[in-house]
């Protein structure tokens, strides 16, 4: 017992982060985000304004905007970008009426093999989006589905939709009992219940989700060019055709892809302001 005693004490403990620890780890973290998100946003830029740029030069040897103002002045891609976000916030919409329902039942009743249901619904996420969109393709075409905007909008939600089940079905186990126990012995009916009750307080769980929807939606590639490319043109697919290793544009894909994360970086901002980390860990399946 004493030797367990003496071992216990001079094992090695975890150090706690002290005030001085701070400027070395803040040092640390603007470094880790400086080299994945700043480096490759300056490069980015960088080749969007040179003017040729040839190594072993590390700066561009002249710079130039007349790519920006030919990209902005494009026709092709302006409809591009408006058909993405018009898929986008259709896909969004659509994506939280199916889910509510499907993550009530998840939420608030058990029943058996609800695990096995579980990851029935997350098999579109687990599986690669590639296969699913040659498996949803060949259906779409013999439904005449194929090369539409309708059939891009199906495509993406069978993406976005287990996300979706797994934030709002966390928003549902947190809402209490007693609160519809208590409207429905004030005479509240099914109806008012779910206006006056439980859509309010799902509402940072509706916002979680929707953004995500709408980011997954407006920056999914595979299934959408699988689908409808190239009748239908959303701005990924445009990126991928300036990424052609055959006619590859550097400088021009550099452009559309600042456009492509500018939705992007607004949502991620606001979502950053009002989505609970509770809720977001426990959808994700965290807690």
């Amino acid at each position: 017992m004493t030797l367990l005693a003496i071992d216990s004490r001079e094992a090695p403990r975890r150090r706690l982060f002290k005030a001085e620890d701070r400027p070395l780890v803040s040092a640390g973290l603007y470094l880790a985000l400086a080299l994945c998100i700043a480096l490759p946003l300056t490069l980015m830029f960088l080749w969007s304004v040179a003017d040729g740029w040839q190594p072993p030069s590390i700066f561009p040897q002249s710079f130039t905007t007349s790519r920006w103002i030919h990209i902005l002045g494009d026709e092709n891609l302006v409809a591009a970008l408006l058909t993405s976000l018009f898929i986008a916030f259709t896909v969004t919409i659509l994506t939280a009426l199916i889910a509510m329902p499907t993550a009530w039942a998840m939420g608030r009743f058990p029943f058996r093999l609800k695990r096995l249901v579980e990851i029935f619904i997350l098999a579109p996420v687990i599986i690669p989006g590639l296969v699913v969109a040659v498996g949803v393709g060949k259906v779409f075409l013999l439904l005449g589905l194929a090369y539409s905007v309708a059939g891009v909008i199906i495509v993406q939600i069978v993406g976005t939709l287990p996300l979706m089940i797994r934030l709002m079905s966390a928003t549902f186990e947190t809402i209490p009992d007693e609160l519809i126990h208590a409207a429905r012995s004030l005479g509240a009916g099914t109806a008012s219940i779910v206006l006056h009750v439980i859509l309010p307080l799902s509402v940072p769980g509706l916002l979680a989700g929707g953004l995500m929807s709408f980011i997954g939606s407006f920056e999914e590639f595979d299934k959408s060019f699988i689908v409808g490319a190239p009748v239908i043109q959303t701005l990924p697919i445009k990126l991928y055709m300036y990424l052609d290793p055959y006619s590859m544009q550097l400088p021009l894909a550099a452009i559309v892809s600042f456009i492509l994360l500018l939705p992007a970086l607004i949502v991620f901002i606001i979502a950053g302001r009002i989505m609970r980390d509770d809720l977001m860990a426990a959808g994700m399946g965290k807690i």
